[in-house]
């Protein structure tokens, strides 16, 4: 299969067993990838934004789909244009900028929070330390979804 035809929402990898539920074969330690992905007709946009920002690489693209990776490449996220001919009906529809959000978890957010400001990238929530052990902040994207970029701490003590 080529890789441009790939599904770009998460998309599930595993060996599947005979003689097993579904359940047991997702619970058992075989390989299993999650790529989530986003239908925006803001594919220029958003590459510029997770590449020049945030330091994502680019793991494969072409003029309707865009699969980008985290430093280290632990993961990947991919956008792909509404309506396209190539894909099916299911994955046409574009994404409406609500109820989504990722987190990126980074050692130095304050560094990133720091380097951010400093792009003039719009924050959205400044940073701050929470009861539960979160030091974060969140940005958008171009599609309007929430990232929060978190350091996980221990949690305050009472």
């Amino acid at each position: 299969m080529k890789r441009s035809t790939i599904l770009f929402t998460m998309v599930l990898f595993c060996c599947f067993q005979p003689g097993l539920s579904i359940a047991q074969q997702l619970k058992s330690p075989r390989k299993m990838k999650l790529n989530a992905g986003i239908v925006t007709s803001k594919l220029t946009e958003t590459k510029a934004f997770y590449t020049h920002l945030l330091g994502f690489g680019v793991s494969f693209e072409n003029d309707f789909y865009l699969l980008l990776h985290t430093p280290g490449k632990q993961a990947e996220l991919s956008f792909l244009l509404p309506g396209h001919a190539s894909q099916q009906p299911l994955f046409h529809p574009v994404f409406q900028g609500q109820g989504m959000y990722l987190t990126i978890e980074v050692e130095d957010v304050d560094l990133i929070y720091q380097e951010l400001k400093k792009k003039k990238v719009d924050i959205k929530i400044d940073i701050r330390n929470e009861p539960w052990g979160d030091r974060h902040f969140a940005i958008t994207d171009p599609n309007g979804i929430a990232i929060d970029i978190v350091k996980y701490t221990d949690p305050e003590k009472p």
